[in-house]
């Protein structure tokens, strides 16, 4: 049975991305952004007048405490995700994370599990899913008219600094394959449709002052025999972004976030593959749909943790290579 109440969402996160949910989430109807808490008091105050939202917290447990709030986006940094997850659902609030959903697998296994104790939804955002491109894509194979021989996915940002996406210092420090892997590992075992069985990576020097790997290589193989080829880099100064390209048996296809290409780069026209073309628009629409509905969203915690399994392993493989 459908429940056709006001959702009442809440957002945590005042940064770039807690910008694209709150546009999309005025894009669904009968949904209301109730509170907005940032990373100051200040900060979530300025953002919730710049986009609407009727109320400034100075705190996620203060969203948290509030009744009128039924479910939460969490856009926040990533060393918050897993805690953040994790007292959303003690709260009884549905959430939302984005990716990743943890930086290790212990704490993603833990999500899932309140999870699973409160029978609440909760999905992460691996956007890449719902993303018209990728949809189209999938509709292809799911009709059977394209099976996918290989990945090669290309994911490059210049990051020599630790600044965030707009340009401003980040209190915090991204990672290659906690987060921005993440993307590929789930989609390629998810358009696949077969479990990852092996996986390799090696990476590149780690940086004087972030303390991270600035590049990587992954290899994946599906149990269906597709492979994937992945190329990570912050040291990237050129176009920027991920760029996939499947190369099937029937065809080759280029994907650039929402867009669409033949491998000739003729462009396909995917405005009809669902009511949007913006992913995290379609992304927070599902959110809707599986609280209404009472049901598991695509990209629920269950889904995705076979990715962060692959992580793990793949972790576990550097720091050996690293003697450490």
């Amino acid at each position: 049975m459908t429940d056709n109440r006001t959702l009442r969402i809440a957002l945590a996160g005042g940064g770039a991305f807690g910008a694209k949910h709150a546009a999309a989430l005025r894009r669904i109807e009968g949904v209301e952004v109730t509170a907005v808490v940032s990373g100051t008091l200040e900060g979530a105050r300025k953002f919730a007048a710049e986009h609407g939202v009727g109320r400034a917290a100075a705190s996620l447990d203060e969203v948290l405490a509030m009744d009128d709030v039924d479910a939460v986006v969490l856009a926040t940094p990533t060393p918050l995700h897993a805690e953040q997850t994790l007292a959303c659902l003690d709260a009884g609030k549905h959430v939302q994370v984005e990716i990743p959903l943890a930086s290790s697998l212990g704490d993603a296994e833990a999500c899932l599990a309140a999870q699973r104790r409160t029978g609440l939804v909760a999905m992460a955002g691996h956007t890449r899913r719902f993303n018209p491109s990728h949809q189209w894509v999938r509709r292809r194979i799911e009709a059977g008219a394209f099976r996918i021989q290989q990945m090669d996915v290309q994911t490059y940002f210049f990051r020599r600094s630790n600044l965030n996406a707009l340009g401003e210092p980040r209190s915090w420090t991204d990672h290659l394959l906690w987060h921005h892997a993440a993307h590929t590992v789930d989609l390629f075992a998810y358009q696949t449709g077969s479990p990852i069985v092996q996986a390799n990576a090696v990476q590149g020097p780690i940086h004087p002052e972030l303390g991270i790997a600035m590049d990587m290589s992954i290899q994946l193989r599906a149990a269906s025999g597709a492979i994937c080829t992945l190329s990570l880099s912050f040291n990237n100064d050129g176009p920027l972004g991920t760029f996939f390209r499947y190369i099937g048996d029937t065809g080759t296809y280029l994907a650039r976030y929402d867009d669409l290409f033949t491998g000739k780069d003729e462009p396909i026209d995917v405005s009809r593959v669902d009511v949007s073309t913006d992913g995290i628009e379609l992304q927070d629409r599902e959110f809707v749909a599986a609280i209404r509905e009472h049901r598991e969203p695509n990209s629920s915690l269950a889904q995705v943790l076979d990715c962060y399994r692959t992580l793990a392993a793949l972790e576990k493989q550097l720091n050996s290579a690293a003697g450490t």
